[in-house]
């Protein structure tokens, strides 16, 4: 056997690179838990004694934290002054929930992965799955505080309007809507506040999912939501205008079921469905890209073990508009489009 050194070095450093952003998304994660990059946003340039003071922390163990994050790119250091600066773009990116860039869930979500790694090796060593639901709490939470700005920026403004006459329903008619595995709810609560003339129910069949949904719910003070336990083919409820499916359809153990139950559950004449889904080509060789390489990790380790623990065909998070659109098809709806995209997600339309 013959190596190439250039490439072995290749991928030595590719490795290397790989290590550091590891680390890294536990340091960031660490960083949006003590406040760290909060205090730092705004602040203008910080010494780690100052940084430390800021966020009752240990100045040492600080020091490190800004270095490493200063090699990562995440803060500019200032060796004259011995300071370092958080740029505005990024503290944006990791403070601001309000924004569509908001980005710091994710890191949380990373972390529930490595405190759940025995699990996820049960799984692929015995083919039984793991549960949504058996998953660490930070799942859950990261999941909704990572996906929630991306529903901010796209839902009410893009999303929705993009499908044929159903914006006009939500807020002049009076329509009843379903969104099926809301998990904490954070969908299901921007399509009340929006259309408040509506009623919205969530449906997932994680309890504590739901529990934290009607409390947010509760805090905002909204008597057009609800929410209930309940599984994607078995919730109640019929004459539905509009069902949607927020980035789990390819997670579900039966998404043919859930499919001709929302067949079911819709009005007849005009009900619309529409399925939210990570951006995906049909093809491997085409989603070989970063993002592609982001959702098929996750898909790993999440979305394909909570299929198979409820026996289901494993979609997993590229499954791709052909796929889906075999499923829906054959669930008997008779018409199905892309109604719009982003970077990150496909919206389908389906109508009986």
């Amino acid at each position: 056997m013959t190596i190439d050194q250039a490439k072995l070095h290749q991928f030595i450093g590719k490795a290397i690179n790989e290590w550091g952003a590891a680390e890294g998304a536990l340091l960031n994660f660490v960083g949006d838990r003590l406040g760290l990059f909060r205090a730092m946003a705004g602040a203008g340039p910080l010494t780690p004694e100052e940084l430390a003071g800021k966020t009752g922390t240990h100045p040492r163990i600080i020091k490190e934290w800004l270095a490493a994050q200063a090699a990562g790119g995440v803060v500019t250091y200032n060796p004259a002054s011995g300071t370092y600066t958080i740029p505005e773009e990024h503290a944006l990116a990791l403070t601001d929930e309000n924004s569509p860039a908001y980005i710091a869930g994710f890191y949380q979500s990373i972390v529930s992965l490595f405190k759940d790694e025995e699990k996820i090796i049960n799984a692929y060593r015995t083919g039984k799955g793991l549960g949504w639901g058996d998953h660490h709490h930070y799942l859950f939470e990261g999941t909704e505080r990572f996906f929630k700005p991306n529903y901010v920026a796209n839902l009410i403004s893009g999303w929705i309007p993009a499908l044929d006459g159903v914006e006009a329903k939500l807020r002049t008619g009076g329509a009843k809507a379903a969104d099926v595995g809301c998990g904490h709810g954070a969908s299901t609560i921007l399509m009340a506040r929006a259309y408040p003339d509506s009623r919205i129910v969530g449906f997932d069949y994680h309890k504590p999912s739901i529990e934290w949904a009607r409390k947010q719910a509760e805090k905002e003070g909204l008597k057009n939501v609800t929410f209930e336990v309940a599984g994607s083919t078995d919730f109640a409820g019929d004459d539905y205008d509009f069902v949607a499916f927020f980035d789990c359809f390819h997670d579900m153990g039966n998404p043919a079921g859930a499919a001709r139950h929302v067949l079911e559950a819709l009005k007849k004449k005009d009900g619309t469905w529409m399925l939210v889904e990570p951006f995906a080509n049909d093809k491997v060789e085409d989603n070989l890209n970063p993002v592609g390489r982001v959702f098929y990790g996750a898909s790993a380790m999440i979305c394909v073990p909570a299929s198979l623990n409820e026996n289901g065909p494993a979609l997993g998070a590229q499954a791709g508009e052909e796929k889906i659109r075999e499923i829906v098809k054959g669930a008997g709806f008779t018409r199905f489009r892309r109604a719009t995209e982003t970077p990150f997600n496909l919206v389908f339309e389906a109508r009986p």
